[in-house]
């Protein structure tokens, strides 16, 4: 295993949920956006590697629920158990609620206002960014050979542009993986 700046014993539950309060305060347009913020954070601190982010990541999208909260399940139990989940999954709830509360109390007398109407949308196209920069970078690091790159673009261009469900997509590819490891292992049989 590798050797961490900080390991497991050594984050303690409040600076855990310091870490994901913050990035949870921090982050505008939910899960995706949260993702550069969390390899940040917790790659200073050595809390997570860049190898092991994109298995979380992909954990907490096979997990039912909110993404951005199973990350932080996901981390927070890796750090600490069950009591460094608890701890990261308030942390990133917390700001969010209490920005929610505030909005809904106040937002009423201003969601007609031309100026906070521009502010909304002038955030828009960040988010994005947010979103596109963490999954061009894991693509990078994830996508080692030429059929990868092709498993990837093809599924952005069937989910994106053709209106594929991913569930449908999951399952293609899942048998088309069980496909070929039991040709492969036929093969070997023979050999």
């Amino acid at each position: 295993m590798e050797e961490y700046k900080e390991t497991n014993g050594n984050a303690s539950l409040w600076k855990i949920f310091g870490v994901f309060y913050k990035i949870g305060a921090f982050t505008i347009g939910g899960g995706y956006a949260m993702i550069p913020l969390i390899q940040n954070e917790m790659g200073k601190r050595g809390w997570i590697s860049d190898e092991e982010l994109p298995d979380i990541i992909a954990l907490a999208q096979s997990a039912p629920g909110i993404l951005a909260v199973n990350v932080s399940i996901f981390a927070g139990y890796r750090l600490r158990g069950v009591k460094g989940s608890i701890a990261a999954s308030v942390g990133t709830v917390l700001p969010s609620f209490i920005i929610i509360l505030l909005i809904a109390m106040l937002f009423t007398n201003f969601s007609d206002n031309p100026v906070v109407v521009r502010i909304f949308n002038g955030i828009r196209p960040v988010v994005v960014s947010l979103i596109a920069v963490p999954t061009i970078n894991m693509a990078k690091k994830s996508c080692k050979t030429w059929w990868a790159w092709a498993i990837a673009i093809g599924s952005l261009l069937a989910v994106g542009f053709m209106d594929i469900s991913p569930i449908w997509l999951l399952i293609s590819l899942m048998a088309l993986a069980v496909s070929i490891a039991l040709i492969r292992r036929n093969r070997n049989e023979k050999a």
